[in-house]
């Protein structure tokens, strides 16, 4: 009988096999090419670094090789010389500043305003019924097509450009606060009611705590929104900032320093995006299980 036993049980828990193994091992190795799955971070930053490596190679390629016309495509090196050069004769430093000034001040009035009111839109209907259908048909107004009106109603101040970015901002924060409001489970408002939860209370300690990882991500998105409408506020009437810089760079054909321009714009994006999403992470680490 033990020996029966034992057969049975060598028959019901066969050994692996070998190439049952390397079967398992080559499934591991592809679980990161499935939908949304985790991969390693240094696999994760290794991609990321390649794919600018990537477009640099192309880059030297075509400028170094003598493909394309310097007037058109300067090289890396004649990009870092324009560089080098705007910060040591034509104070470069200083119109980043005041562009940093000008997003941060736009940006964060958009915020201010837009973000209660998105949360009240999207927590009580006859606030949406009223504000909704005058903020999404000014949110497909392009933001460029209101300065000619901006100039005629506050100049070409500092006021003027603060005004673009916030009218690019914020119009958008509204709507998408809103939906990321709405969105919050029912059950969670029905069990907060049946605890003798206030309307308000609701407000405060369920729809606000669901619902800010979500908002403070839009915020993150908004900010990007931001950085590409700068441009836009300073390419018109300005005698400063990057945008400024760019434009006065295209009259005199340096196409090193507009490139150079343009990239430090978005280095800057990037910079205040990378400390939003880390900020964010912190802040919220049970909403992203890290």
């Amino acid at each position: 009988m033990e020996k029966v036993v034992k057969n049975e049980e060598v028959v019901k828990h066969p050994p692996k096999m070998p190439f049952q193994a390397e079967r398992n091992d080559a499934h591991k190795n592809r679980k990161w090419l499935q939908p949304q799955a985790n991969i390693p971070y240094k696999l994760y930053l290794g991609v990321s670094v390649s794919s600018i490596v990537f477009l640099f190679v192309i880059w030297s390629l075509l400028t170094y090789g003598g493909m394309v016309d310097p007037l058109f495509l300067p090289t890396p090196t004649q990009i870092i010389n324009s560089g080098i050069t705007l910060f040591t004769e034509y104070g470069f430093i200083n119109d980043i500043g005041i562009t940093i000034y000008r997003v941060l001040a736009g940006f964060m009035i958009a915020v201010l305003v837009g973000l209660p009111l998105g949360i009240f839109m999207g927590t009580f209907k006859v606030v949406e019924a009223f504000f909704e259908p005058v903020i999404s048909s000014i949110r497909y107004m392009p933001a460029s097509a209101f300065i000619p009106l901006f100039i005629l109603w506050i100049g070409v101040g500092e006021l003027e450009k603060i005004t673009i970015i916030f009218v690019g901002t914020f119009f958008s924060l509204v709507l998408m606060t809103a939906v990321e409001v709405a969105n919050v489970r029912c059950e969670l408002l029905e069990a907060a009611y049946t605890l003798g939860r206030t309307r308000f209370g609701v407000l405060r300690s369920v729809i606000l705590p669901a619902s800010i990882p979500g908002i403070m991500e839009i915020i993150r998105l908004i900010l990007g929104w931001a950085w590409s409408y700068i441009i836009v506020a300073e390419l018109v009437a300005s005698s400063s900032g990057i945008g400024s810089l760019i434009l006065e760079s295209q009259r005199m054909l340096k196409t090193g320093n507009i490139i150079f321009g343009i990239l430090t714009i978005g280095l800057l994006g990037l910079l205040s995006d990378l400390i939003l999403k880390v900020a964010i992470r912190k802040m919220f680490p049970w909403h992203y299980g890290r």
